[in-house]
């Protein structure tokens, strides 16, 4: 472990340095690793553990496209590619990748068959510290582990392709064979993690589904059709409203402050920029706190996770879902930002 200071504050991290993919396929040599799910998360997390040399099985509902993926993606059917039942049976780490409303149906199928000595693995919280919602209590005879990448499984695939990784957290739930620990810290350098950091799966939950909501992509989205509108309404064109909201943030913004912070990428725009911006981000943060402070609440009194569930297992939620996906993509936001792609690529 490395003691490394984030802006004054000590914080104990895990990076390949102390822990490296050597010591990582050491730890789980005799592990048969069983990614439960090829959604989301379980394409670039498989990969980059099979590519990483662990020994790494599939399971997925057949004749699913995911389950054509997955031969696609080279995971051999009753070698490596099974039925979800057959492939929980095999594996010894049960990654349950799965989504939140996939766990919850599947459940009953992977506890019956967590034998005593398996490790049960989640990427989300959501699930055991939601247990009033999702009744998903493992048995006590297994280890229970989180290892959650900050980012998409098409992100962690393409970082790790290109020589990085994600950072993600880990944390251990339940540590029935004394080696959960250093079982989730090799299972985070296994899927290409860029460093380690510790949570508890409440935590995990919690900043995710804040996350999720607000910066990440609900406030995004929010703020997004907000400038938009404010500038069309006062005349400005599609072209020139967009641009200046959208495609100046995604394309020339926002990485100069992956690259390298927001100071440098203030110090590397205008001076009327620099002013402008600094003069009014404490107005946008005193108006957007208390709508955070609501948003943590609501997460973290249950009333997300339940609405979360209720809406996934309503008849008819994803024809709803495509319709709301389908307002936005036809608005003309997202059409005039179909438009511009297609322009930058020319």
């Amino acid at each position: 472990m490395a003691t490394i200071n984030f802006g004054g504050v000590d914080e104990t991290v895990i990076t390949r340095d102390e822990f490296p993919l050597s010591k990582a396929r050491e730890v789980l040599k005799d592990e048969v690793i069983a990614v439960i799910g090829y959604g989301v998360q379980g394409p670039g997390q498989a990969l980059n553990m099979r590519d990483n040399g662990f020994n790494v099985i599939v399971g997925q509902r057949k004749d699913s496209s995911s389950w054509e993926k997955a031969k696609s993606d080279g995971f051999i059917e009753g070698e490596t590619l099974f039925p979800i039942e057959e492939a929980v049976e095999r594996g010894t780490i049960i990654c349950n990748l799965l989504s939140d409303a996939g766990q919850i149906a599947v459940w009953p199928t992977i506890k019956e068959r967590l034998k005593p000595g398996k490790t049960l693995y989640f990427s989300h919280g959501f699930g055991i510290t939601f247990k009033e919602h999702t009744n998903i209590v493992p048995p006590a005879n297994v280890d229970v582990i989180l290892v959650a990448p900050k980012g998409s499984g098409t992100s962690l695939r393409r970082l790790f392709l290109a020589g990085g990784g994600l950072n993600s957290s880990f944390a251990v739930f339940q540590d029935a064979s004394g080696k959960a620990f250093e079982k989730a810290i090799a299972m985070g350098i296994g899927v290409g993690s860029g460093y380690l950091f510790e949570t508890d799966f409440k935590k995990e939950v919690y900043s995710d589904l804040t996350g999720e909501r607000g910066v990440l992509m609900g406030a995004l989205a929010g703020i997004i059709e907000a400038q938009y509108q404010v500038l069309r309404e006062r005349g400005h064109s599609p072209s020139e409203a967009f641009n200046e909201t959208v495609e100046e943030l995604t394309q020339s913004l926002v990485p100069l402050v992956g690259e390298n912070g927001m100071d440098w990428m203030y110090a590397n725009c205008s001076v009327t920029a620099q002013r402008g911006a600094l003069d009014w981000k404490g107005k946008f943060k005193d108006a957007t706190l208390p709508v955070l402070n609501q948003l943590y609440d609501s997460v973290a009194s249950g009333k997300e996770a339940e609405r979360t569930i209720q809406r996934g297992s309503t008849p008819g939620y994803r024809q709803d879902l495509e319709e709301e996906l389908k307002e936005i993509r036809e608005s003309e936001l997202w059409q005039t930002g179909a438009v511009v792609r297609k322009l930058r690529s020319k």
